[in-house]
């Protein structure tokens, strides 16, 4: 039976490491991907922190691919004092802004964690909220075509265009309406530069899915679980395939995002909005 969740957890990582970075809601497409292939072997306390704590892999593959913007710590050589390490300013600024985008979700989404979970963790938001979304993403498209960015670079954003991007996305707790795609629209609507838009918003993840995973174990624990073997396993073997997955993700979706918008993946959305609604109708 071990062998079988295995298998399970390495679709799931798949799902999570190409759904993460796609603006397509990785949480909802886990939430589909529950009904069609349950865990019939861990109890429903263990899957919520798996499907949230599976995302770890995911940050852990910007980290590595974004290493040189992300560590602040650098060193320079002189002929009078040898190796001298200092500071990037660039980077301590860029972290400011993630930590300022990160606030409207923790101080929105802490209080409300349990009753989302309770209420908008089903398939029928997922369904309503994929097909309003891929709606308004084809719409933000067609309008922004009229448009020239205002940001070019990261170092451009100011502390309040981080806060608003930040608002867009505490849009991301409801399930499926998608971290990355609401973060990436809101901040192309503010005036980022399609690339730039991308980039910020995988550093967002960092500290919000670090946060979001960090929650979710402590609350797993507090209510009197442990982890079994075969639950350590599982978790350990989505969060490698997620990673893995992620670095051809984020890889493919910067080369998509300099020639190509976000249209497609509207249309996506309404597809499979339209085609869950039915089923669940049916």
């Amino acid at each position: 039976m071990l062998v079988l969740d295995i298998l399970k957890s390495i679709i799931y990582g798949i799902i999570e490491g190409i759904t993460e970075w796609l603006p397509i809601s990785s949480t909802g497409h886990l939430i589909l991907l529950e009904g069609l292939i349950p865990f019939k072997t861990v109890n429903n306390s263990f899957f919520e922190m798996f499907e949230v704590v599976i995302q770890l892999g995911a940050i852990i593959a910007v980290i590595i691919l974004f290493w040189s913007k992300l560590w602040p710590f650098k060193t320079k050589t002189s002929n009078e004092s040898g190796i001298t390490p200092y500071l990037k300013t660039e980077t301590i600024s860029l972290w400011a802004k993630v930590i300022i985008a990160t606030l409207p979700s923790a101080i929105i989404g802490l209080p409300l964690d349990d009753f989302l979970d309770e209420h908008l963790y089903n398939q029928a938001t997922v369904s309503i909220t994929l097909i309003l979304y891929g709606i308004f993403f084809i719409l933000v498209e067609l309008w922004n075509k009229k448009r020239t960015a205002k940001i070019e670079n990261l170092a451009d954003i100011s502390y309040g265009t981080a806060a608003l991007v930040g608002c867009f996305q505490a849009l991301a707790m409801i399930p499926g309406t998608s971290r990355s795609g609401a973060t990436i629209l809101g901040a192309i609507l503010i005036g980022l530069a399609r690339p730039v838009a991308a980039e910020f918003s995988f550093f967002l993840a960092i500290p919000t899915m670090f946060g979001a995973s960090l929650l979710k174990i402590v609350k797993y624990l507090a209510e009197g679980n442990g982890f079994a073997f075969g639950e350590i396993v599982i978790l350990l073997v989505g969060m490698a395939v997620s990673f893995v997955v992620s670095i051809i993700a984020i890889k493919g979706l910067m080369a998509y995002v300099k020639k190509r918008d976000f249209s497609f993946f509207g249309y996506y959305r309404i597809v499979l909005g339209l085609i869950v609604l039915a089923v669940l109708l049916i």
